[in-house]
């Protein structure tokens, strides 16, 4: 029986690779004056994303560099190039699609570490400033259009990329849309909305049409709201709460579990499962933290 005043459980992160200082040199640059109050940085990771192989792949979003981390915490550069990649996922062949901030929506090609635009407009219409995105099984695109909306500029956009080619318009008013997710049935969009510490629901009807739009989580407190989203194999969602760590919530969407960093500064922006651990991005310090979770992810690639 679900008690909604249960004892959260705290989950503990422990470092598992950090970038190399040979990839570090702290500087300021035309990404970081507006988003990080003018501070020099030497990375921004995000988008954390496993291949086939087990690799865990990340974005650096201030220096448009796409890193490649083995199992065993090595780290390779695969590319870099003109853009702010913001968020990566892998197509169910093996192609890696990016959500970048400047120039839209990316295709990589992680052998050759080819870059290549796919959209770069919407109906010619320029996006805000792509954030992130989810595959659905049926290979359908969501991803967030965020730029730099919030409450009181409310015009933050959700789109679906149809696998056939289609490009729709589902959301045109969230306060800073950010992290993107599907439940396991597919029937459900969940979207962290950053500025207003929400995370809604979009339920799809039949034809993919989303109805009753609802928030399902309201958050508080931290120094920002919800970024990286994502599920686990029993519909808990796993929520990135900046400032605070990262909630797991049931399938009723009642809290169990906090991932926390203890009184160490972190950035806990996005994550990514492999089987019960879950890897973050502590955006802040350049590193990647694991957390072992009660639950494993969702299973991604579902259909060939």
């Amino acid at each position: 029986m679900l008690n909604p005043f249960q004892p959260i459980k705290k989950i503990e992160v422990r470092r598992f690779s950090s970038l190399p200082p040979k990839f570090r040199k702290k500087q300021r640059t035309k990404w970081s004056d507006p988003n990080r109050q003018g501070a020099a940085v030497d990375s921004f990771l995000e988008g954390p994303s496993f291949d086939r192989q087990g690799n865990l792949w990340c974005v650096d979003i201030p220096f448009g560099r796409i890193f490649r981390i083995d199992k065993k915490g090595e780290w390779e550069l695969v590319v870099q190039y003109e853009g702010w990649p913001n968020g990566l996922k892998f197509h169910r062949d093996g192609r890696a699609f990016i959500a970048d901030y400047k120039r839209g929506l990316l295709e990589l090609n992680p052998k050759t570490g080819k870059v290549e635009d796919v959209l770069g407009s919407a109906f010619s219409e320029g996006f805000k400033g792509l954030n992130d995105l989810h595959f659905a099984d049926n290979g359908d695109l969501y991803f967030t259009d965020q730029g730099q909306s919030g409450i009181t500029d409310p015009t933050g956009r959700v789109y679906r990329l149809r696998a056939s080619g289609e490009l729709q318009r589902l959301v045109t008013n969230a306060p800073s849309p950010n992290g993107i997710t599907l439940n396991k049935k597919n029937s459900q969009v969940y979207v962290a909305i950053t500025r207003s510490q929400q995370i809604w629901r979009l339920p799809l009807m039949a034809g993919g049409t989303p109805s009753k739009t609802g928030v399902a989580i309201q958050l508080s407190g931290g120094h920002a709201g919800p970024d990286g989203i994502e599920f686990d194999d029993e519909d808990g969602l796993c929520v990135c709460h900046l400032g605070v760590g990262i909630w797991r919530f049931d399938s009723n969407c009642l809290p169990t579990h906090l991932v926390h960093a203890g009184s160490e500064h972190r950035l806990m922006t996005n994550i990514a499962f492999r089987g019960k651990e879950l890897f973050i991005t502590d955006s802040a310090n350049g590193e990647i933290l694991v957390a072992d979770m009660p639950v494993a992810g969702k299973k991604l690639f579902s259909r060939s």
